[in-house]
Formats: C-alpha cells, structure tokens, sequence
C-alpha cells in the first residue's frame, strides 16, 4: 500500500477525523476494519492539495469493499481517484462516523436513487 499523505474530514459534530489517504486502486490488507471517503484530489494555485468528499462508507474488510463496489461508476464520474482510510474495527462507531461526515459534506454518492 503506497500512503500518499494525510486528510483531516470534520464531522456535523464538529469531530476531526484522521484519514490516511491512497490512490484509488490500492490492494489493502485482508480484514480492515474502515471509514473510508472517496475522494477528488486536486491540487489549489497555492500549491495544497484539496481532497472533495464524493462517497463515504464504511467496511468490516476493506481488501473487498471496491471488487464489485455498486458505485464504481459514479466514483469515476465524479473524478474519485483516492481513498482516504480511517481505520475502525467497531461497527457501531465506524455508522455513526460515517453519518456524522455525510450529515456535514452531502456527499453526490451518497444520495438517493434519484441522484444517480
């Protein structure tokens, strides 16, 4: 797995979230328990790179969640080319993290049908 740096999501709550960040296509480790967000890295004029929120989910094995991923086509839409990664083995918490970021960047992925 090749770590292309670090990404910092903020929560509804106000919560700071940790993730570290990959190109999309990484193999990850077999069992990976993770709030993942699909991303659009872009870099700004000023020479920082910016990372746009286009599907947050979560997984108790992130080695398989992107195999037959039903949203693959919109990641590609969408401009998705990484994952960041938050690691979290408990279910419960990795729901609520993940509602907690999708209540605050209404990510496109994550709406409704009829926004597909």
């Amino acid at each position: 797995m090749v770590r292309m740096g670090r990404a910092y999501f903020k929560g509804r709550s106000g919560r700071i979230y940790n993730f570290l960040v990959y190109p999309r296509g990484t193999d990850f480790k077999k069992g990976l328990g993770a709030v993942y967000c699909v991303t659009n890295r872009y870099l700004k004029k000023d020479r920082s790179y910016v990372h746009g929120a286009i599907h947050v989910g979560h997984t108790a094995d992130l080695s398989t969640e992107f195999d037959d991923h039903p949203k693959q086509s919109y990641f590609d839409k969408y401009g998705g080319n990484c994952v960041c990664v938050c690691e979290q083995p408990d279910r419960d918490i990795r729901a609520q993290v993940v509602q907690d970021l999708i209540d605050n960047y209404d990510p496109p992925c994550n709406k409704g049908k009829e926004h597909e």
